[in-house]
């Protein structure tokens, strides 16, 4: 009755599972996130009290509101409130749970990593795979040239990250058992708790370090420590220097070799990053770019087939593109690129990876426009995939058009519309990379295949309803036509 008290609309929650009821079972985050975001809209209000479980949140609804807490009030609400236990779970401690000035310290010195040159220089490395992922692709289609897309898409991303990050020839794509491939897919398919414990954990940070609950496997933690110690004594050992992700990270170490390898350790920076907080930051840029990408791909060509037309107008820019840079992917090539990136942006808007993001009031906030106060420690959520399908701002929501993205038609829109990798200073810094492979993957493959539906293609598609990242439940079969034939 909390929000009740305060005098704040709220739905009456259940013991325990909160207004979450269904969760992983009948509905995915996103539907009761939907469901919750109409009732209090249906009402004219800009925000309204919801129980995630057993911890009380603020549900936006307002942009404005939503815009005040994400930006302008972004010093308040820095802390995204999830789980991060340095000690216990190693991996846990990455970029994209760190709390306030852990969080700001590290962004500050990883932020370099991201920038516009470094992503032009990885670039011939994504293109390489992207290649082999179009080969790939012919040696994997059936007799009737069907093929399961959203696995295959997984591993190119997956070989992406390999190389750019790791700074291994995983080859994922055309051996699926590699031990890479496993243990980063084996984060979404084989988790270490039910997807509610899981849950329970993101959303109830102080309890479940209260009572020592980790969120990855220990046998997850022990490959990834290894696999980096292993890559950084060889690169070390044969002066090995292949300005990736790994490289600029080494240039980050601690110098004190016992500091390298303490363990146990709280993020402290000041002394260089130890193996464990580079292997945690290593960890996300796998876990945030392969899995969130490859979905994204997969529902792209998804559409495409559903929509030959666009599919059509998509090709013939990028045919066009390669004609006018030698058949060469460059840099300059894929910004060129405009309708390949409406059509991405309509896919995140329509399937957006992450249905939701929090964050947590670090003091007392009064409400803008309000007499209402939001208490230190409160979560906010802000539903995300609900805001993509409102007809207020999209006209047709359940549609598939990149009309939606026409420079014309954003430029007359709110920024808080559409925030795919957030918004804000703590927006995803991966962003730039992440739309960097899949428009280079989906450029390889759309200048040589043509993607349409069978019999086997499940339409509409059905959702998996646990998980945090939204994914088909029962993969994409798509009809893949080579032009070249």
């Amino acid at each position: 009755t909390y929000w009740s008290r305060q005098g704040i609309c709220q739905i009456t929650p259940l013991p325990l599972l909160g207004n979450y009821k269904g969760l992983g079972s009948s509905y995915h985050f996103r539907d009761v996130n939907q469901q919750l975001y109409h009732h209090f809209k249906a009402k004219g209000l800009a925000f309204g009290g919801i129980y995630v479980f057993m911890k009380r949140a603020v549900l936006l609804v307002d942009l404005n509101l939503i815009k005040h807490i994400l930006v302008k009030d972004f010093v308040n609400f820095s802390n995204r409130g999830m789980y991060n236990n340095a000690e216990e779970d190693p991996l846990s401690a990455h970029l994209i749970a760190l709390g306030e000035e852990e969080w700001h310290a590290m962004r500050h010195k990883l932020s370099p990593t991201f920038t516009s040159s470094k992503m032009k220089y990885m670039l011939p490395t994504v293109v390489k795979v992207a290649k082999h992922f179009a080969e790939v692709m012919a040696e994997h289609r059936d007799n009737c040239n069907i093929l399961e897309i959203k696995d295959l898409c997984g591993r190119y991303t997956t070989d992406v990250i390999g190389n750019t990050v790791f700074g291994i020839d995983s080859d994922c794509l055309r051996y699926p058992q590699e031990e890479f491939r496993q243990m980063a897919n084996s984060v979404f398919t084989n988790r270490r708790h039910h997807p509610v414990v899981e849950q329970f954990i993101l959303t109830n940070p102080g309890i479940a370090k209260r009572l020592h609950m980790k969120l990855f496997r220990d046998d997850m933690t022990k490959y990834f420590l290894e696999l980096v110690l292993h890559i950084m004594e060889q690169r070390f050992e044969n002066n090995i220097k292949r300005k990736d992700f790994m490289d600029l990270l080494i240039e980050l170490k601690a110098q004190d070799k016992d500091v390298f390898k303490a363990e146990c350790r709280a993020i402290d920076l000041s002394q260089g990053l130890t193996l464990e907080q580079i292997t945690a930051q290593l960890f996300s840029f796998l876990i945030a770019g392969f899995e969130t990408s490859s979905t994204t791909m997969s529902f792209c060509l998804y559409e495409l087939a559903c929509h030959q037309d666009i599919q059509q107008q998509l090709r013939q820019e990028i045919v066009n593109t390669l004609r006018e840079n030698q058949g060469e992917l460059t840099f300059e090539a894929i910004q060129a690129m405009g309708y390949l990136d409406q059509v991405i942006s309509e896919t995140l808007r329509l399937y957006a990876p992450i249905s939701y993001i929090t964050r947590l009031a670090r003091k007392d906030y009064h409400i803008p426009n309000s007499s209402h106060i939001i208490e230190k420690g409160t979560m906010v959520l802000i539903p995300i995939d609900a805001i993509h399908r409102d007809s207020q701002y999209f006209p047709h929501p359940n549609e598939f058009n990149p009309g939606n993205f026409d420079a014309s038609v954003c430029s007359k829109r709110h920024s808080c519309v559409f925030m795919p990798f957030g918004e804000g200073p703590r927006n995803c810094i991966g962003l730039r990379f992440g739309k960097m492979q899949m428009k280079v993957g989906l450029a390889s493959l759309l200048s040589r295949y043509r993607f349409e539906c069978c019999p086997q293609t499940e339409i509409p598609l059905k959702m998996q309803n646990g998980g945090f990242i939204l994914a088909s439940e029962n993969g994409i079969m798509l009809k893949v036509v080579d032009l070249s034939d």
